[in-house]
């Protein structure tokens, strides 16, 4: 592979919990998880004179469902993905003019640009989905400076509708 950019990756729970409620919070879901809470708390303080005690305790448990605990939730789910061998051994990911390698533990997969899905950028991190259920997590950490490069590799071969943000 020429012209490499090579990453060595090694994620954290915080990488997977980023990127759990970045999935949560887009889209759809994410204006629900956003308005729900809101319209509680809008009728928590208007009718707060007419409403009973219990109809108060629910409005904010129903408020810190979606506030607190979710979020706590996705954090322990992600703490228990990070401790997975698969996740936490170190992956190497090389990109090049002509794809994708990813090593791990001996093994090696190489992917062409046309078998990759889409790539997204969000403030801490890039993903690169392969399918609906397979992404690789490239936190800003360890793209250093490479990061522009990285991007405008992906903006080269890939169509423009496979970046989002980069």
């Amino acid at each position: 592979m020429k012209n490499e950019l090579k990453f060595d990756v090694t994620l954290t729970a915080k990488d997977l919990w980023t990127f759990s409620m970045y999935h949560t919070n887009s889209g759809g879901k994410g204006v629900i998880n956003v308005l729900c809470p809101l319209a509680a708390l809008f009728a928590l303080i208007v009718r707060w004179g007419t409403m009973t005690a219990g109809y108060r305790v629910l409005l904010v448990v129903f408020i810190l469902a979606f506030t607190v605990w979710q979020p706590l939730l996705l954090y322990i789910k992600a703490a228990k993905q990070a401790k997975n061998a698969a996740v936490s051994k170190l992956m190497t990911l090389t990109f090049a003019e002509d794809g994708l390698k990813v090593e791990q533990d001996g093994q090696e997969l190489v992917f062409t640009w046309e078998q990759m899905g889409r790539m997204d950028r969000i403030k801490p991190m890039i993903i690169l989905y392969m399918d609906r259920v397979h992404a690789y997590l490239f936190p800003t950490r360890i793209l250093g400076d490479k990061e522009e490069a990285l991007c405008e590799l992906a903006r080269t071969h890939l169509q423009k509708n496979q970046c989002r943000h980069i």
